[in-house]
This record gives structure tokens, C-alpha cells and sequence, in this order.
């Protein structure tokens, strides 16, 4: 973890309270160039809390005039108590991308048809039908203006029948569940073993990297990766012989399992991974396990047994790191035991063991959905108490005075059963001062940097089709007979704007420096690229703060708590021109 800043970060305590002025920053290369005049701002200022509000109250008067926001929808219906108990017992979902030891990104990554085909149009913009439940619910997403209200629609669809609230408060890290659908077509589109065998012939795919190959025969658990890259001769060979095929990495080779988690990290505020495991018939590739992940089970081809086990104890119960293999002799009676057909769902939380086994003669394809590793409230304090101690021996003298000369007489082991009131003096000091420590724990500053590493972890955001064309991709900046054309749109103080999504960007106090760390520029490998971010001047703290809390209401630039008109077109051009912001209406040429 990067270097936390002390308490909340001293450049956010004093945004609003020293604004120094400065020079006209020069403005690169945009293909924005909004004149700069240093022209006060004069208002009355009010908390950002109050013009959120005054924004939101703004928009629910103007609703029954302005254009509609599309329904979610309603839940579906379905048989009371379909969801059962039940875990999962496959190779163990690596939780997140996997770190590349060289990676290049796949060639077709930024398939534009194939996208438009996930998001249900043609790559020229009309809409196509789709009988596919899964294409159905993505073009559905397509017409939601809120990143927040499509991520709860797609996590309501990945559940139904059973509903999100119920999920949550039920059997969310407690129980694990099965959704039985008995519809074949739910994930038709997602992934398949066609756009296995066409990534093994038109991708750079290697062994160990982006594909294991593993089986499990009598007890043994054995992965038989050759080295380099991952050839179809050589892939389907290891699957006739009976090894399952692991791909790490299926968001960053296909535009729809990208879109798809790109959403749902949204729902988890944790990031989202997936793993796709292709079985042969007769086998088992993995050993009895647990993980340290949330997995979401999605059957997409085929049939597989499942056994899951709850937790042999209590240590094991959530658990924050992955297990060691087991034997049939390590584990008791499975809680549920179940055949997954395409269609169903299986969930089961950290700490669950689980198997899969093919059996019938029929392969299995599934797709893993992993979130929440490492998110735990004792990986947070992990990071609070250090600094909270840190803070306390530096500001209070309590903590810096000196043990007992004599504590070693009574303190330890060997005086654990001493009745000496020594002893129970110094406990009660102990305690005193544990209980000190949360008034020196930076609880803000260290939320921060969970959501700047969340920010880092995160799949770049997939647009709507309202979202490209509000932005500045929507731009028709383009080269033609021999020069750039319509360039020069501009915003003005007129322009109305709010981010692009909802969970993009976060603004952290680092030292006397606030940075924004945004998604936009991740890649689709994990880590790929650096972490990305933009500093922002004191001056545009509270402007900054208020386009983060405002969305999904517009606000105009003009109205941006600044202390000039210089500062206000500033910080909304740099943010557009990154892609960070959405306008109202397009840009138009000046």
C-alpha cells in the first residue's frame, strides 16, 4: 500500500480555506480551447452537501418535463424459496485478473462490433433483437442513465427470481445458494467453447499466464501446462486427456465478459474477476478446496456435479486467504449436492469447500464471477491501527510514558494465572489505551486509499451508447482531405455536465497534493498500466467534490463553487477532455 497522508489528508482540510491565486495554466494539446479570463466569481458559497440536495430537488421538479430515466424494472416472479443451499467445488476461481508476466493486450479487445453486439446494437447505432435473456438485459442497460441503476438492474437479473434485498441481508456471506432456472438460453452470448477454440487461434494465449490446464485423478491434483503459447493443437490434446482448461483472463479477450463485471464491480464496490473452467466428460480437474473470494457459479454449457461443505470450523469461516488441497477423507457430508445445468447460478462464500466433477458423458463450460478478496473489516483496521498508532504516541504523552520497572514479574506467560494486582492494573492500562486509539485512527484516509487501490483494480467502464455521445468520444474531431476537421467545440459556463459514471474517479488527499485517480485509462489485463490520476488545484477542491457527489444531476459549469470564471472552465475542460466528463446537449462548434 502506497504511503497514507496524516489524518484526512491536509490538502482536503483546507480546500475552500486558502485559495491562492495563480497563473493561466497552458492547455496542452485539448481539443477543447475555452478562453481563459480571469473573471471573479462572486457568490454566496454553500456546503457541498446543500448544493447536492439543491441539484437533486432541481431535477425531481423538472422530471415530468425532461426526458424520462428508464425504468429498472420490476423483480421477477418466481417459485417462493427456489434458492437453496448449496456451494461449489471447481478449481479454484483466481479472484481477480491475473498479473501478466508480459502483457500485451489481445488484438480483438477493442472489437467495436463485438461490444455493440453485447450492449444490443449494431456498431452504426440501431438497435437489434436478441432472444438471449443475457443480450436482452445488457441492451436494457444500454437506455439507463445511471452507471449506479444499471449496476443494481444486472445484479438483479444475475439473481433472479431471488431478490437483491433478500440476497443481502440472508445469505450473503452466510449461506450458499442455487438458482435453478431451467432455461438453457440465460447466458447465451456471454461466453461458449467456440469463443474458446476462436481465442486459441487469433490470440496471444499462454500457458500459466492466461490458460492452466489441470486435472484431478485418484486424490492427485496435477497442472500440465506446457511452455509458451497456448496453440489449439496443443490446448485440445490436454483437454482429450482429460485435463480442464482454465482461462484467467476472459474479460480481456472478450467484449462481453468485460462489459459485463465492468458493470457488476459497480454493484460489489469491490473489484470484480472472473475465471471460465471448460471440463471433458468423465473428470475432475481440481481437489476439494476453499477460496478467498464471493463466487458467483454460472453454468453456460453442458452438466457438472457440485458438493459443497461448510467450513470445518470456525477459523475457516469467511476466510481471508485460499486453502490447500484436501482429500475425500478431510471433509464431511456436503451440504448440497447438485447437478448445474446452462442456465443455473450457484453461489457459495469464502471459507466454503468446494468440488465439480463432469460425469454422464457431457462436458461442462462455467464461468466464475469472484469479488470481495481482501475486503474485510480486520484487512481495514490492518491498515487503520499502525497509523492510528503512529498518531497517538506522536500527540499524546499517554503513550510515550514508561512501562513498569517490575511488569516482567507478573506480565507473560509463566503469570498467566497470578492473581496480583500488578497484573490486573497494567490489563486495565492496556485496555484504556487500545480504547484511546480510535480517536487517532485515520478512518477517512485510509477509505481513500481501499478506494484509490479499488479505482487502480477496475475494469475500464463500457459506455452507453448516450454516454459516447455525450463525451468526448462523441467528438466528430476527425482527419478528412488533408487536415483535421471540427475542431474547436467548446464548453462554456452555459454548459451542463456530470461524470461520465458513477464509480470512475476519486479524489485523495496525498501530503499537500490532491490527486484524482480515475478508470478510464485501465486496462482490461490486471495492473496492466500504472495507476492513472490528475492533480487538482486547492482552488477546484469544492468543484471537484461537488461533480463527484452531484451525479446523475447536471451541473452547470458556470455554477462550480471557483473562485474564477479561469477556474471553472479549467477544471470542466480538463476533466472532459479526459473523458471524464458528459455534457447535457452535445458539443457544438463556436
Amino acid at each position: 500500500m502506497d504511503e497514507l497522508p496524516n489524518g484526512n489528508g491536509a490538502a482536503l482540510l483546507q480546500r475552500g480555506r486558502r485559495r491562492r491565486r495563480r497563473q493561466p495554466q497552458p492547455r496542452g494539446v485539448s481539443v477543447l480551447a475555452p478562453p481563459l479570463r480571469s473573471r471573479k466569481v462572486r457568490r454566496h458559497r454553500k456546503s457541498a452537501a446543500s448544493r447536492v440536495a439543491a441539484l437533486r430537488a432541481r431535477a425531481l421538479l423538472s422530471e415530468d418535463s425532461d426526458s424520462k430515466v428508464p425504468s429498472v424494472g420490476g423483480k421477477r416472479e418466481g417459485p417462493a424459496g427456489l434458492p437453496e443451499t448449496s456451494r461449489s467445488a471447481e478449481p479454484r476461481p483466481v479472484p481477480v485478473r491475473p498479473r501478466p508476466a508480459s502483457a500485451t493486450l489481445p488484438r480483438r479487445v477493442e472489437g467495436r462490433a463485438a461490444l455493440s453486439r453485447s450492449l444490443g446494437t449494431h456498431a452504426d447505432g440501431p438497435e437489434r433483437p436478441w432472444d438471449s435473456p443475457l443480450q436482452q438485459v445488457l441492451a436494457e442497460l444500454n437506455g439507463i442513465p445511471s452507471s449506479r441503476r444499471r449496476a443494481a438492474r444486472l445484479f438483479e437479473w444475475l439473481l433472479a427470481p431471488l431478490p437483491p434485498d433478500r440476497f443481502y441481508r440472508r445469505l450473503w456471506e452466510r449461506e450458499a445458494v442455487l438458482v435453478r432456472r431451467q432455461d438453457h438460453s440465460y447466458y447465451e452470448g456471454l461466453f461458449s467453447t467456440a469463443d474458446l477454440d476462436s481465442m486459441l487461434r487469433d490470440e496471444d494465449v499462454h500457458f500459466g499466464q492466461h490458460l492452466d490446464a489441470a486435472r484431478y485423478v485418484n486424490g492427485l491434483r496435477e497442472t500440465l501446462n506446457p511452455p509458451g503459447r497456448a496453440l489449439p493443437a496443443v490446448a485440445w490434446s490436454l483437454y482429450r486427456a482429460g485435463c480442464s482448461l482454465r482461462l484467467l483472463c476472459p474479460q480481456a479477450f472478450s467484449p462481453t465478459v468485460w462489459h459485463f463485471l465492468a458493470v457488476l464491480q459497480e454493484q460489489f464496490g469491490s473489484m470484480a474477476g472472473s475465471n471460465v473452467y471448460l471440463t471433458p466428460p468423465n473428470s475432475q480437474g481440481f481437489a476439494p478446496h476453499y477460496d478467498d473470494i464471493e463466487a458467483f457459479v454460472l453454468q453456460l454449457e453442458g452438466r457438472k456435479l457440485w458438493r459443497i461443505y461448510r467450513p470445518r470450523d470456525p477459523s475457516e469461516e469467511l476466510a481471508l486467504t485460499s486453502s490447500p488441497n484436501f482429500s475425500q477423507e478431510d471433509l464431511g457430508e456436503p451440504v448440497l449436492q447438485t447437478v448445474l445445468e446452462p442456465g443455473d447460478l450457484l453461489y457459495f462464500p469464502r471459507g466454503f469447500i468446494h468440488q465439480a466433477e463432469c460425469q454422464d458423458g457431457v462436458h461442462s463450460l462455467h464461468l466464475t464471477l469472484s469479488t470481495y478478496q481482501r475486503n474485510s473489516w480486520g484487512d481495514f483496521l490492518e491498515a487503520v491501527l499502525p497509523l492510528a498508532m503512529q498518531a497517538a504516541i506522536e500527540e499524546n504523552v499517554e503513550f510515550r510514558r514508561g512501562l513498569p520497572r517490575d511488569f516482567m514479574d507478573y506480565m507473560g506467560a509463566q503469570h498467566s494465572d497470578s492473581k496480583d494486582p500488578r497484573r490486573t492494573a497494567f490489563m486495565e492500562k492496556v485496555r484504556a489505551l487500545v480504547a484511546r486509539l480510535g480517536h487517532f485512527a485515520p478512518v477517512d484516509a485510509v477509505a481513500d486509499q481501499r478506494a484509490k487501490d479499488f479505482i487502480h483494480d477496475s475494469l475500464p467502464p463500457v459506455l452507453t451508447d448516450r454516454e459516447k455521445a455525450l463525451s468526448v468520444h462523441g467528438l466528430p474531431v476527425r482527419w478528412e482531405a488533408g487536415e483535421p476537421v471540427n475542431v474547436g467545440a467548446q464548453l462554456t459556463t452555459e454548459t451542463q455536465v456530470h461524470m461520465l459514471q458513477d464509480g470512475i474517479a476519486r479524489l485523495v488527499g496525498e501530503g499537500d497534493r490532491l490527486l484524482l485517480y480515475y478508470t478510464v485509462e485501465n486496462s482490461r489485463v490486471y495492473h496492466l498500466e500504472e495507476p492513472k490520476c490528475l492533480e487538482i488545484h486547492p482552488q477546484q477542491a469544492d468543484a471537484m467534490e461537488l461533480l463527484l457527489r452531484s451525479y446523475p444531476e447536471f451541473v452547470r459549469v458556470g455554477d462550480l463553487p471557483c473562485d474564477s470564471v479561469e477556474d471553472q472552465l479549467s477544471l470542466a475542460t480538463t476533466l472532459y477532455d479526459k473523458g471524464l466528463l458528459l455534457t447535457k446537449t452535445p458539443l457544438v462548434l463556436s
